[in-house]
């Protein structure tokens, strides 16, 4: 049994890309797991059905992203291993590779799509909490150290770039909305053409636009 977890806090989405993501989840994961939704909303269980589990994170008063870093808090109330999905992913395929790549201990997570080389990004990690504590208790412990970072996924990839934990995804299991791969970054939104790959099994939306504001057809017969 593997935790599915997702982190909903603030109001920068609705609850729908939380019944989105549990919908796809079970379309396209059929490796035994829980679904877990980390939250503020008290009420969420009113609008969104399925079989999940809400819990609030433990520590108060962060905003956003930062909100991810406590997925690896010893006191998060997760035991074995963790697979998560930023809610703005559209999952086009069988995921179950995302689930048991690696092995229990291995801490997996993507390569950036415009700097790949020197960052990761945190859309989809899997880890579990026995191995990967460090990264909270390390960034709780230095706080003031990391308050310049620009994203929870600079903080990831400081604190497991070189640990031998690290086992990252394979490129080809994901792709960028914007700029279809880690080659060729588009920066100019004439150059975005938003094409789909056939070959990924995710789409990894970053930035504007967000998957309910996408004109694509491929997005809307999947993002539901």
């Amino acid at each position: 049994m593997i935790n599915v977890c997702c982190v909903f806090y603030g109001k920068k989405y609705s609850s729908d890309y939380v019944q989105r993501l549990y919908n796809m989840v079970q379309r396209h994961l059929t490796v035994p797991h829980q679904f877990y939704c980390f939250t503020d909303h008290i009420n969420l269980s009113n609008t969104v059905s399925g079989n999940i589990i809400y819990k609030d994170l433990p520590v108060k008063g962060f905003e956003g992203w930062w909100n991810k870093l406590q997925l690896f808090n010893k006191d998060i109330g997760l035991k074995g291993v963790n697979l998560y999905f930023d809610l703005d992913v559209v999952i086009l395929k069988n995921i179950d590779c995302f689930a048991t790549y690696g092995d229990d201990n291995s801490f997996s997570i993507l390569k950036e799509f415009n700097q790949p080389t020197i960052i990761f990004n945190s859309s989809i990690m899997k880890w579990n909490n026995k191995t990967a504590s460090f990264i909270w208790k390390e960034y709780n412990k230095n706080f003031g150290d990391y308050v310049l970072y620009n994203t929870d996924q600079h903080v990831i990839t400081k604190l497991i770039m070189n640990n031998d934990i690290l086992k990252l995804y394979p490129d080809e299991w994901t792709f960028s909305y914007k700029w279809f791969n880690r080659k060729k970054p588009r920066y100019l939104i004439s150059e975005q053409t938003f094409e789909l790959d056939h070959n990924a099994n995710v789409a990894v939306f970053h930035g504007k636009p967000n998957p309910h504001e996408s004109e694509q057809q491929w997005v809307k017969d999947n993002w539901k």
